[in-house]
């Protein structure tokens, strides 16, 4: 298995997304990429974040990045969470956790006493050429944006050279 690694590249995947379309990492060479994992679809924290994400959404575009939601849930769970809450960006349907595996997000957590395995909540940052550059783990929903709007300027004038 192929671990992720601060500023090496990250390998092509392709991923089922909202609308039953096939997306691949190399659709968005030459943009950022920020792609995020939340446990699932519809619940409290999860639609708190998505939501955050849609308020700042044309921050991210005038920043030349695009969002990438993605959970195990599966691609008509993530079109109906999509429609719910007006996302205007895709989400990944990963059900048989080869994304999870990649980035390594999945781990055993305490819920309501009981052991179980699930997606710690993470965010990614991808450059233009296909490069994690940041990488966000055990995120807290509450100014995470804001967080990740600042470091993408940070990079963006990196790689102008400004």
């Amino acid at each position: 298995m192929t671990q992720i690694t601060i500023n090496q590249p990250i390998p092509d995947f392709e991923a089922r997304a909202t609308g039953d379309k096939p997306i691949k990492l190399s659709d968005y060479t030459g943009q950022f990429v920020l792609i995020y994992f939340y446990p699932r679809d519809n619940t409290t924290g999860c639609t708190q974040q998505a939501q955050n994400f849609r308020d700042a959404h044309s921050k991210f575009t005038a920043l030349n990045t695009v969002i990438l939601g993605v959970s195990r849930d599966s691609v008509r769970s993530h079109d109906r969470f999509k429609a719910n809450q007006a996302l205007p960006f895709d989400l990944l349907a990963d059900q048989d956790e080869s994304l999870c595996q990649l980035f390594e997000v999945m781990k055993i957590k305490n819920t309501y006493g009981k052991e179980v395995r699930g997606i710690d909540r993470s965010s990614f940052l991808i450059n233009p050429n296909g490069v994690l550059v940041k990488q966000w783990r055990k995120v807290k929903v509450a100014n995470h944006c804001d967080e990740l709007l600042q470091a993408i300027k940070h990079y963006n004038l990196i790689s102008t050279g400004k």
